[in-house]
């Protein structure tokens, strides 16, 4: 999977969620995948629309009621949630709502190797520098990122690296996103 559709999976809370119960079976209707993933109905219907627009969710044709829809996933959906079933079943203490965030999973990704700063942003193209550095600060509180400052460069310069849980996640998605 490429970088960019990672990151915009990624963008919307619930869609691995969501991905990963339509990967384990779960029933493809709207209520079921309301009680599994624990979203409210306003923010699973835009995950839901956003996953469809992506082409990763379709609409099963002929089943189901207009109004209460089934989903099912298409080729490209079943690669993006084999890789959301992996995350979701890392088991994670109290940092569920960390993974839901926008930038969380693709930066782990990008710290498959310890990297400074700027080698993150470059990995990431349409990261903000502000969104890149609450990120790293979210997950360093949370003992995923580990920050060390590079005495020998000049000036010093700080060195992350993905610790405990974030290293864990970062060794699932690494091997399954390509950066270019």
């Amino acid at each position: 999977m490429d970088i960019e559709l990672f990151v915009n999976i990624t963008s919307r809370a619930w869609a691995l969620p969501i991905l990963s119960k339509l990967h384990e079976g779960i029933a493809a209707r709207q209520a079921p995948l309301l009680a599994a993933t624990g979203a409210s109905r306003t923010a699973f219907a835009q995950s839901m629309d956003h996953l469809i627009r992506m082409g990763l969710v379709e609409r099963n044709p002929g089943y189901g009621h207009p109004l209460r829809p089934e989903f099912r996933l298409t080729a490209q959906g079943i690669a993006a949630a084999t890789i959301a079933s992996k995350i979701q079943s890392v088991p994670v203490e109290e940092g569920r709502e960390l993974l839901r965030r926008s930038w969380t999973l693709p930066v782990l990704t990008s710290l498959y190797a310890p990297s400074h700063f700027n080698q993150i942003k470059r990995n990431l193209r349409s990261i903000t520098d502000r969104a890149l550095s609450q990120s790293l600060k979210a997950m360093e509180s949370r003992q995923w990122v580990c920050r060390s400052v590079d005495q020998d460069a000049r000036p010093p310069r700080s060195i992350y690296r993905a610790v405990n849980t974030g290293a864990v996640i970062s060794k699932i998605t690494a091997p399954e996103i390509r950066f270019e």
